[in-house]
């Protein structure tokens, strides 16, 4: 089995639809946009030229810069 390792954490958002263990994550593209389905709205992040080591592991921190509900 492939184990995929976190390589960025995210910062900011609103924490009801984001918890402190979704925030340690694996994004494929790590210079690449974030849009993050959560509930009935998407949590938009940017990456930064910031990274933080969390047990040990770089992660690059990835910013939130808003979120925009699902049309109806």
């Amino acid at each position: 089995m492939n184990t995929v390792e976190p390589n960025v954490i995210l910062r900011g958002g609103v924490s009801p639809y984001l918890t402190d263990n979704q925030r340690i994550c694996y994004v494929e593209d790590t210079d690449d946009k974030l849009k993050l389905l959560r509930g009935n709205r998407y949590e938009h992040f940017e990456p930064t030229t910031e990274s933080e080591i969390h047990n040990g592991t770089e992660l690059r921190v990835f910013v939130w810069v808003g979120g925009t509900k699902l049309a109806e």
